[in-house]
């Protein structure tokens, strides 16, 4: 077993240490390495069955960034531990620079408040470096110094995707990039339809299995019919799904009795996907097939056995409506749930798989909910934001993007899973204000990324049920949150006229 040990300062930070899955060793390639974290003294020791380099991950609150996911470089393992806030800013200091260095050779023209703050980073990393057999004062030197290095990146990050944008601005008046949002399980009332319109060029019908058929052979198909007349009538670009949600509330419950049963189990899915498409054949033109299956959760279901399924799903959808574009959505893509030791393949290798069967997957879609416990994203900045999206682009395949934030950190009655609002080790506040500003931070870097060729809100009104508490743009009381206008200034600079 590979251990690895580090000296925490300031010490206070082990009192109220995150949950200890929280932090995790990755390797070169991103894999997540099946993590067990422990407190010895002052010492934080990660544990795992192997001795290669790593990435230590880990939630750490930055001024003025609250709390971010920090990674350091990657580290051999050695007798001596390491001082955790230096190597922290080594690792920040590191990926920034590299990134900008390929950006830079991209054509990005590097401005100064960015090499301001990268030299004031490097100095005081130097420094704390030079400073080691201090431990207390090199830790608060690199803590400044990676505070630094945050706003370097920060800095960078809203550069890139300031030039980017505008690039793909003059060279598409119109971005050729769907803007959209989840419609939920029921039609939307007569006041929310204009403010929708407001803000989206394109409308995600759910089609929900639980929804449809929560009884066995029987069909409710009404609230779906409705919007899909409603969102074609209104020229909105129209994806139907997902048809088959693998989150442990997801799937009808009277599943439940089929899930080590695996041959009858194939053959109710298949038979809902091929009931769902043929129902809207030529009125729903993208089906989004499934959804978290990478992560699972419902159903006593092998790794293999979900790839199975969802290449069964799609092979029926396409033999319905072989014109049809086909999508698979990935939830938490970053792959912290594998520090649990409870799945083998990555975020991404789940996805390569299917796309090298040669199933005709017309694109990936990202979900980035940050805010939620127990089956959310962890906080990242905009540059980890940005290098996840180019890690995927890699596949050759476009992409969507799902955004999730909340608004509120009080309980919401709405909601219809078992998700929560993710406070942090730090007691983050989530107020309509901050998720206005991550709307303008994470919308514009999607825009500005010519492999993402759609981005979809999670929700649009909280009044109605739905999975993220807090999230819609729509207070339950009805009133317009921030983020709504932040959605629709983007919808109007850059769809002027659709």
């Amino acid at each position: 077993m590979g251990v690895m040990r580090f000296l925490v300062r300031p010490v206070e930070m082990l009192g109220d240490w995150p949950e200890k899955h929280r932090a995790y060793m990755s390797g070169m390639d991103q894999f997540v390495w099946p993590t067990r974290v422990e407190t010895e003294g002052e010492y934080l020791l990660l544990k795992r069955n192997s001795s290669d380099s790593a990435k230590l991950n880990l939630p750490w609150t930055i001024p003025g960034f609250g709390e971010q996911v920090v990674t350091t470089s990657s580290l051999p393992e050695r007798e001596q531990p390491y001082l955790l806030p230096l190597e922290l800013a080594r690792g920040k200091i590191v990926q920034v620079r590299n990134q900008a260095a390929a950006w830079q050779q991209l054509g990005m023209l590097l401005t100064s408040d960015y090499t301001e703050a990268m030299r004031g980073a490097f100095r005081l990393f130097a420094q704390a470096a030079s400073s080691q057999s201090q431990v207390d004062e090199s830790a608060r030197l690199a803590l400044e110094a990676l505070t630094a290095a945050f706003r370097a990146s920060e800095r960078l990050s809203r550069d890139y995707t300031t030039q980017r944008l505008e690039n793909r601005h003059r060279q598409y008046p119109q971005l050729p990039t769907a803007l959209g949002c989840h419609l939920g399980s029921q039609m939307l009332p007569e006041a929310s339809r204009a403010p929708y319109l407001e803000a989206f060029n394109a409308a995600a019908v759910p089609v929900e299995w639980r929804i449809i058929e929560p009884i066995e052979g029987s069909y409710h198909w009404d609230a779906y019919d409705e919007q899909v007349q409603w969102a074609t009538q209104q020229g909105l670009l129209v994806r139907g799904g997902p048809l088959l949600d693998f989150s442990p509330d997801g799937l009808p419950s009277w599943l439940w009795q089929w899930e080590n049963d695996y041959w009858n189990l194939e053959s109710f899915v298949c038979d809902f996907v091929e009931t769902a498409v043929t129902r809207y054949l030529g009125r729903i033109r993208a089906w989004e097939i499934a959804a978290r299956a990478n992560t699972g959760g419902m159903l006593a279901l092998s790794e293999e056995q979900r790839l199975q399924l969802v290449a069964k799903a799609i092979d029926t959808a396409r033999r319905v409506d072989p014109e049809a574009q086909f999508l698979l959505r990935i939830d938490q893509p970053w792959g912290e749930y594998q520090a649990r030791g409870q799945h083998r393949l990555s975020p991404l290798q789940f996805a390569d798989t299917l796309v090298r069967a040669g199933l005709p997957i017309s694109a990936i879609n990202l979900e980035i909910a940050v805010g939620y416990s127990p089956r959310g994203s962890l906080p990242r900045d905009l540059l980890d934001c940005s290098r996840l999206i180019d890690q995927w682009s890699l596949l050759g395949t476009p992409l969507a993007v799902t955004l999730a934030c909340p608004s509120s950190d009080h309980p919401d009655s709405n909601i219809e899973t078992d998700l929560e609002v993710d406070h942090g080790p730090r007691h983050t506040h989530w107020t309509e204000q901050l998720q206005a500003e991550w709307v303008n931070t994470l919308l514009p870097l999607c825009l500005a990324k010519p492999a993402v060729a759609a981005v979809y809100w999670c929700h649009l009104e909280d009044a109605q049920p739905h999975r993220f508490p807090h999230a819609g743009l729509i207070s339950s009381e009805g009133h317009r949150k921030p983020a709504h206008a932040a959605v629709v200034h983007y919808r109007r600079t850059y769809w002027k006229n659709s």
